[in-house]
This record gives structure tokens, C-alpha cells and sequence, in this order.
């Protein structure tokens, strides 16, 4: 599967979360191979546990489908620039690859805030890039909180 296409199915994600009432963040993993193992979008207010970010939910259904909590190989695509917990959470899942769209100067840690995997502590540093519709995804989300104030 090529970046744009994980990023699309990411996307579709987020916008079933919006629809739920969610932030709407999606987020889709990929093994070596190519081939979709998980996709989520958030569902926090939905579960009831702050935890359950779209990166959280597809980093554990990827690691209960593959039968490993390492998930050396995969990419992990992602709408929105993962935050502090969901950078750690990718770090320690081995994740190879971090493609994200938007980018996200408030809440990110991996090109703001702390830059998680800049840090001397970080045990394991995907490699990091940029693909997808980063308007499409920053304007999912702009819609959504403006409806909210």
C-alpha cells in the first residue's frame, strides 16, 4: 500500500470519528509487506478512557492480530502529528516508519512540544514523514471544534 492510500483510509478513519462525536484523528498500520493489519479512529469519549486514541487503538489491534507486542516493519500512518503518549507508545512498539498529514504545533510531540523521538532517553526512533492531504485533515479538524464553541 502506498503512502497516500494508508493516509486516505486514515482520513476515512477520522471522519467517522467526527461523525461519532470524536476528535476526528485516524490511524492506520501497515506490515512490511504492504498489507493493512489495523485501522481506528479515536474513540475516547466513546470507550470512556483517555487512552483511546486511534494510534493506541491500532498499535494494540496490530500487536494482538500479528501475535507480538513488537511491531518491527510496520509503518503507522496517522492523520494528525501523534502526541506525547501515543509518540512513546510508538517508540516502544519498534514501529519502523511514522507517516503522518498534519502537523500540530499545539498538543504534537514528534516535530513539537517535547520532539519525543529527539530526546537522548528515546530507546527507539521510527523514521519520520510527511504524506497525505495535511488541509484536508487540519480542516476535518478546525470544522469540528468550531462547531464545538
Amino acid at each position: 500500500m502506498k503512502d497516500e492510500e494508508a493516509i486516505a483510509l486514515a482520513l476515512e478513519e477520522a471522519q467517522s470519528a467526527s461523525a461519532r462525536g470524536e476528535v476526528p484523528v485516524g490511524a492506520v498500520l501497515v506490515d512490511g509487506a504492504g498489507a493493512l493489519v489495523a485501522r481506528s479512529g479515536n474513540r475516547i469519549v466513546e470507550l470512556r478512557d483517555p487512552t483511546a486514541h486511534a494510534e493506541m487503538l491500532v498499535l494494540r489491534e496490530g500487536a494482538a492480530r500479528l501475535g507480538n507486542e513488537r511491531l518491527m516493519g510496520t509503518t503507522l500512518y496517522v492523520t494528525l502529528e501523534p502526541c506525547a503518549m501515543c509518540a512513546g507508545a510508538i517508540s516502544l512498539a519498534r514501529v519502523a516508519r511514522l507517516v503522518f498529514a498534519a502537523e500540530d504545533p499545539k498538543g504534537g510531540a514528534v516535530l513539537h512540544g517535547p520532539m519525543f523521538f529527539a530526546q537522548p532517553t528515546c530507546h527507539h526512533r521510527p523514521q519520520v514523514s510527511r504524506a497525505g492531504d495535511s488541509g484536508a485533515a487540519a480542516q476535518l479538524l478546525r470544522q469540528f471544534f468550531q462547531a464545538r464553541r
